[in-house]
Order: C-alpha cells, then sequence, then structure tokens
C-alpha cells in the first residue's frame, strides 16, 4: 500500500515507546506533511539493547520503503552512533541503495543541523554516562569540538520526568564554566526540552539543537519545503541550507 498526502510523507522509526517527541514533532511540520511513527521497545537504554536494535531498524525501513514513503527518519542516536560517522554512513547508503528511499539515522540529522548553523565547538547534555560516552566518540570523530559534555544521568524510564528547568540550568552551568563554545546539543528525545531552546538561545547568545528540531528541518530541506516556524530557536526560524 503506498500512501501519500500533498506535501510528503515521512517514516519515522522511534527507539521506544516513550511518549513527547513523536507528538512535538508532528506539532512542528508544516501542513501537508504527513508522518507515520513505528516503534521499537527499547526500555532500559543499555549498550546490549542499542547493539541488537541494527537488525529491528532495519526491519522497519524495509517495511516504510514498501509503502512508498518519501523518506525515512531512524530515530535513536546511541544505536547507530556506536558505529561511528564512517560506519553509520556505510550502513544508511547501504540501505538507500537497497530499499531506493532517501533516509537518515538521527545522528546524521544532528550533524547535518550543527554544521548549517555554523557550530564547530559546543556545550553539550545527554542522560546518561553510557549515552554521553558514546555521543563525545561519534561527535569528535564528525569533526566537532566539545567543549563540555556531562549527563544528567537518571533512569532511562523517568527522563521524561525531568523538568525543562532543570536541564536549562544544567546546562548554563556548563556553558557558564566553558570556553569558546559557539553552540548548545541537547541529545537524546527522551527529556521535554523544546521550552528551553530559545531562553538558552537568548541568555547565552549561541544557538541551539535537539532531536526534534533538527528532524523537522531535515524532514522540510529533504521535502523542498520552506516553512519557517518561530518558537523552537534559529533552526526553525532561518531554516539554514
Amino acid at each position: 500500500m503506498a500512501y501519500t498526502t500533498w506535501r510528503g510523507v515521512v517514516g519515522l522509526v522511534k527507539p521506544t515507546r516513550r511518549p513527547g517527541s513523536l507528538e512535538e514533532l508532528i506539532r512542528m511540520l508544516p501542513d501537508g506533511v504527513g508522518l507515520i511513527p513505528s516503534l521499537l521497545n527499547v526500555r532500559a537504554g543499555t549498550l546490549k539493547e542499542f547493539r541488537a536494535a541494527i537488525p529491528v531498524y532495519e526491519e522497519k525501513v524495509r517495511e516504510f520503503a514498501a509503502d512508498g514513503v518519501d523518506m525515512i527518519i531512524c530515530s535513536g542516536t546511541p544505536p547507530f552512533m556506536l558505529l561511528g560517522p564512517k560506519g553509520e554512513a556505510k550502513l544508511v547508503r547501504g540501505w538507500e541503495r537497497k530499499y531506493k528511499t532517501t533516509i537518515f539515522s538521527q545522528g546524521m540529522t544532528h550533524v547535518n543541523a550543527l554544521k548549517a548553523l555554523g557550530i564547530r565547538k559546543f556545550v553539550a547534555a545527554s542522560y546518561s554516562a553510557l549515552q554521553n560516552r558514546i555521543v563525545i566518540k561519534y561527535m569528535r570523530a564528525a569533526g566537532f569540538q566539545i567543549a563540555a559534555m556531562r549527563p544528567i544521568d537518571v533512569p532511562f524510564d523517568r527522563v521524561g520526568q525531568l523538568t525543562p528547568e532543570e536541564v536549562y540550568a544544567h546546562i548554563k552551568k556548563m556553558f557558564l564554566a566553558s570556553r569558546g563554545a559557539d553552540g548548545i546539543y541537547i541529545q537524546g528525545g527522551g527529556w521535554r526540552v523544546t521550552p528551553i531552546i530559545e531562553l538558552l538561545e537568548r541568555d547565552l547568545g549561541v544557538p541551539v539543537v535537539i532531536s526534534t528540531t533538527a528532524d523537522c528541518w531535515e524532514i522540510q530541506k529533504t521535502l523542498k519545503i520552506r516553512a519557517p516556524l518561530e518558537g523552537y530557536g534559529r533552526l526553525l526560524a532561518e531554516l539554514p541550507k
């Protein structure tokens, strides 16, 4: 069965059944863009789960390609970042050839968004020490400098209980203690951070990239849409190329 809407259809593979970021992304998308989600069931955020996820992602990719979607985003950074930028690119490009569909891992959307905003050295945060290690290694291999990156280490199933204000305070403290950062990167889609994007940008004077805005920006770029959106930071307000 082929699905269509007048501006395009996106297949989105989410790593967990956690609510929050999916609804936020749907609200951000321009009229006429359809989004079909498919959910994995990562529950503990362990290295074993991350490594076992790739074959499940591919099955979801195969299903979406058979449905005729216009593009696919494989959300969830750790499973793909564990491969490193080169391994990740090799895997995804192989899927694109095999399934004849445009595909992005979320690591790719993050890197593309950081580069589009001219960010070279950033302060970052995640919600586990494990993810911190994975992200630091990956982003350095992708050519970025990391001024500081520290997690708010909470149980994987309680990330959504952190308040935006807690995340804001954590990031601002790191930023003010660091030197030379020209951007902020908030990794992971489990926490609710859209309310603090513009606060951080105004208070600290640098652009902010989060998972949801990076995906929305990549979707617009890929589907050849230009619908700027206020309230979510520079990436969606300016839609840099």
